[in-house]
């Protein structure tokens, strides 16, 4: 199967602006492509991971990634599926999320000889003067197109700032630099990002002319994607002293019956024959399917080593309840009130529940288990000594887990 014919196999493939010259270059090993992060973290999260595997599988076929930082518009904000604008951060911030996100490339991509690029947008718009930048950038924008764009018909009844309206423009400016600067011949990006990666499409061909080579992909569920970086507890990130590599092994073995298989295609390099097969099973090998998928993924961000661990562990948890690669939280002293810390604040310390309302609604539904006694009272409260021994689990659910010592 060639490259291109995988891509869409696994799912992978929306839209694109020009699929026979598309599946030409990308089979042929003729494709620079970019796709971009904006450093809002210090880290990635698995909401990034698809792109991530994406890059990855192009460049095994022999095509050229450029990973584009966007330290220059991470100071505007992008508004796609974003109600409120994003809080601005500092230009020390964002070096310092840039130089973190490096290091956690480079667990998926090669940049070694050229093979692959990092480029920060940051080059090219921080020093642009304005007025020139309108001028020559701005007759090539209809607003009125803008306006009907899907990324900013959402904002609009709540209020979009000129600063965010800006951030059309400049990634689509992005496209054009990297295709003048470096001969980036394709643009992947998600779904809600369509009309942002058209409007670069457009401008080089506007400034270059009709012939200039210049196309679009989108990559499917790319925006549900995002969506996967968080739970319940918060973001899963790719950071181990974030989210550990037990805590990110868990996410994976714990996804739903019906997306095991979709993420088995998009984001493992199994062979789609082996994953095919699965299509068949049910009930108790989906579970297999699952520990084949958190294996997979955390081998892939953490190593070999310490997916292993992970899946003892798991294993461990799930047959005795008992793991010693187990997420911990350890309590602090401002933690107990009188010697004392009730469920409520329990859960929410320890991460299993991200409000007190939220940790009362879990007790109330009988899902939360202290020291294998299920809790039922939400005033219930331990004394300080009761967690000395090292061995407490807290539970809610049947697949979130947390030791907690003190």
């Amino acid at each position: 199967m060639k490259v291109y014919d995988e891509l869409v196999a696994r799912g992978l493939i929306a839209q694109v602006t020009d699929e026979e010259e598309i599946k030409t270059l990308i089979n042929n090993g003729k494709a620079t492509f970019y796709i971009g992060f904006d450093p809002t973290a210090d880290s990635l999260h698995v909401g990034h991971f698809m792109a991530l595997c994406l890059m990855k599988r192009l460049q095994m076929a022999g095509n050229k990634p450029i990973a584009l930082i966007g330290g220059g518009t991470a100071m505007v904000g992008d508004p796609s599926g974003r109600t409120d604008m994003r809080q601005m951060m500092t230009e020390e911030t964002i070096k310092h999320n840039c130089e973190c996100f490096k290091k956690q490339m480079e667990r998926f991509i090669d940049f070694s000889d050229g093979k692959a690029l990092m480029v920060n947008n940051a080059e090219w718009l921080m020093d642009l003067n304005y007025i020139e930048f309108l001028r020559d950038i701005g007759p090539h924008f209809s607003v009125n197109r803008m306006l009907a764009a899907e990324c900013y018909k959402q904002r609009m009844e709540k209020g979009l700032s000129f600063l965010e309206f800006n951030y059309m423009i400049m990634q689509s400016y992005d496209f054009y630099e990297l295709f003048r600067r470096y001969g980036c011949n394709m643009q992947f990006g998600g779904d809600d990002q369509w009309s942002n990666m058209l409007g670069g499409t457009e401008l080089i061909r506007r400034k270059l002319g009709e012939n200039a080579c210049a196309m679009t992909i989108t990559l499917l569920l790319n925006s549900e994607g995002k969506k996967m970086g968080k739970t319940q507890s918060g973001a899963v990130w790719l950071d181990p002293e974030k989210t550990s590599p037990f805590e990110f092994y868990q996410y994976w073995r714990n996804v739903a019956d019906a997306d095991v298989l979709k993420c088995l295609r998009m984001l493992t390099f199994l062979p789609l024959e082996q994953i095919d097969e699965m299509d068949r099973w049910e009930g108790s090998q989906l579970n297999q399917a699952k520990e084949i998928l958190a294996f997979e993924l955390t081998k892939l961000v953490h190593g070999k080593e310490e997916a292993q661990k992970a899946q003892e562990s798991a294993r461990a948890l799930f047959s005795c309840g008992n793991a010693s690669n187990m997420p911990t939280t350890e309590l602090k002293e401002e933690d107990f009130k009188d010697g004392k810390i009730d469920i409520l604040s329990l859960l929410v310390t320890s991460g299993l529940t991200t409000s007190r309302s939220e940790a009362r609604r879990a007790v109330e539904q009988g899902g939360v288990v202290f020291a294998d006694e299920k809790v039922t009272d939400i005033h219930a409260s331990y004394e300080k000594e009761k967690f000395l021994s090292g061995d407490i689990v807290l539970r809610r659910g049947k697949k979130n887990f947390r030791k907690i010592v003190c």
